[in-house]
């Protein structure tokens, strides 16, 4: 079960969160309580174990500020939770390692996400960021054989129950495992963490990469680099 932490604006909070077993941290650059600068970004990035996924996380930017950005950083990927397009998507793609393309649940887009050219689908609430739980029968819109990141509102009490019902392929989490915005709470977070490791199927039901590995997913080894 790939597992990221969003809505990082310290270093101690991301150095926490890949100790405990974080696969990828996410720093906002989009206006939002827990908007981060660039040059802290870059700091903070540089700080970490070169196996986590750093992620910078935009809204409706111009895809030559997303590359700009996220290589003047030094992070491994982009996540556009906007309305990009699917150009739009693709042309980042090519100077970005990775990219991260979040869907609202239930948008006729999430049906052809695998048509953006992003590594991996993230599925929301209509207002990331809120905490709001949304219907998770909408993520059954998504295409199989992707790369399926659910988020919105999960928490340590509830991320078991999500994976259940949605089986994804990872789980991303902020508000959730918050003491204040942009200030996580450690016990959340290891809780969180732990509930999701424990609660990942042994076999998935969708046809997604890596589905029949146990533990932490390498995402260096399946050419997320």
């Amino acid at each position: 079960m790939f597992i990221k932490i969003c809505g990082i604006t310290n270093a101690d909070d991301a150095l926490l969160a890949t100790a405990l077993g974080a696969d990828a941290v996410g720093f906002i650059m989009a206006p939002s309580p827990r908007q981060v600068a660039p040059p802290r970004v870059e700091e903070i990035a540089r700080r970490l174990p070169a196996d986590v996924l750093t992620v910078g996380v935009f809204k409706d930017e111009a895809p030559s500020r997303v590359i700009e950005i996220v290589n003047r950083c030094g992070l491994k990927a982009a996540q556009l939770s906007g309305r990009e397009s699917m150009e739009d998507t693709r042309l980042i793609r090519g100077s970005v390692p990775t990219v991260i393309k979040a869907f609202p649940g239930g948008s006729p887009a999430l049906s052809v996400a695998d048509r953006y050219g992003a590594d991996i689908v993230m599925v929301d609430s209509d207002t990331p960021g809120s905490g709001r739980v949304f219907d998770w029968s909408l993520a059954e819109g998504a295409p199989g054989g992707i790369r399926l990141l659910m988020a919105g509102g999960l928490t340590p009490e509830n991320v078991a129950m999500a994976i259940a019902k949605v089986r994804p392929w990872g789980v991303d989490v902020a508000t959730g495992v918050e003491l204040s915005p942009g200030r996580k709470d450690p016990a959340r977070m290891r809780a969180f963490i732990n509930a999701a490791r424990e609660a990942q199927p042994a076999r998935p039901e969708r046809d997604e990469p890596g589905a029949d590995e146990d533990g932490p997913y390498d995402w260096r080894g399946e050419g997320l680099q």
